[in-house]
């Protein structure tokens, strides 16, 4: 039976019988299932009028609120399921997810810690202290837990791949080179380590290696605007204008935000001179505002000021 047909009979159930709790406790789950969150709140409200000291009821509203992004209202179901059942630690794991939402690093490391102290084998609590830590801009400690992570669960890329992102920011990029081919053994078509080994290799100004990481990002993720406007950055800085231009019309065809490639198009143009075509793009930019990731106003006082520039000539 289908989660849609198990849903209509759970439902006749309850128009037969609304007393029918776990029939309604039933539909509540697998609406959650379902993509039917708020709804699966409301069933789930109901039960805990009827039935209050139920830690469950409230640790399923939490993953409702939490599914709706209501963090504050998870975060209360969550806390009022803990004080029933305080030695659930699947409990105590989401609530800690929530307080990372809510940014409340501090006390998500504390539930972390909780976890960890019945299971120090839980590599998924390791990367979330990682996760505050790094919040906070503790790197030395997001790293500990990251590689506490990857010795329990080496094929964790999402600790490996932040492990090689805090590597850049302290400018040990062999080692951050490791951790993003790491990332590609485990999934070779991640986009992102590939972009990251693009930036490496041009801040070691390896434009050979810039170019194919590049291709490789396009390839996996053809809507990377930050990828299409380094690669065009690139082959401008290369005297390779015109292909630089190809580039981004490229990506006005592929992505979302048409208006703002046409912007980056215009500071690629800016930075080599051609100024027919940055104030051609600029317009191109602001007759496309509904895809413009910058602000408008920014933007039309760049096209201002460019005149008034010229004008004084």
């Amino acid at each position: 039976m289908s989660k849609s047909e198990q849903i209509e009979e759970l439902q006749a159930i309850l128009r037969e019988d609304s007393e029918n709790f776990r029939a309604r406790r039933e539909l509540a789950l697998i609406l959650i299932e379902s993509g039917f969150a708020k709804e699966a709140s409301m069933h789930l409200q109901y039960l805990i009028k009827k039935i209050p000291d139920d830690a469950e009821l409230y640790f399923n509203l939490g993953v409702a609120y939490e599914k709706q992004k209501l963090f504050d209202k998870a975060k209360s179901a969550y806390i009022t399921a803990n004080k029933l059942a305080p030695d659930n630690m699947d409990i105590v794991y989401n609530l800690g997810l929530v307080l990372i939402e809510l940014k409340e690093f501090d006390l998500s490391i504390e539930c972390f810690q909780k976890v960890l102290s019945g299971d120090e084998n839980d590599s998924n609590s390791y990367f979330n202290l990682g996760i505050c830590y790094l919040k906070k801009g503790d790197l030395a400690k997001a790293i500990e837990n990251f590689q506490y992570t990857i010795d329990i669960n080496d094929e964790d890329l999402y600790a490996h791949f932040y492990i090689g992102n805090i590597l850049v920011e302290v400018k040990d990029y062999e080692a951050a080179k490791d951790e993003f081919r790491r990332v590609l053994t485990i999934s070779p078509d991640y986009s992102w380590a590939y972009y990251n080994l693009a930036s490496i290799a041009y801040e070691q100004g390896d434009y050979e290696q810039v170019a194919l990481n590049l291709d490789r990002t396009i390839e996996y993720n053809p809507k990377d605007e930050g990828a299409y406007f380094n690669y065009a950055k690139l082959l401008a800085k290369m005297d390779l204008y015109d292909d630089a231009k190809n580039m981004m019309a490229t990506a006005a065809q592929n992505c979302p935000n048409a208006g703002q490639i046409y912007y980056y198009t215009a500071q690629i143009a800016k930075t080599v001179g051609n100024n027919e075509d940055y104030i051609s793009y600029l317009n191109l930019a602001i007759e496309n505002r509904g895809t413009l990731v910058t602000d408008l106003s920014a933007v039309m006082n760049e096209m201002e000021q460019f005149s008034e520039a010229n004008v004084e000539e």
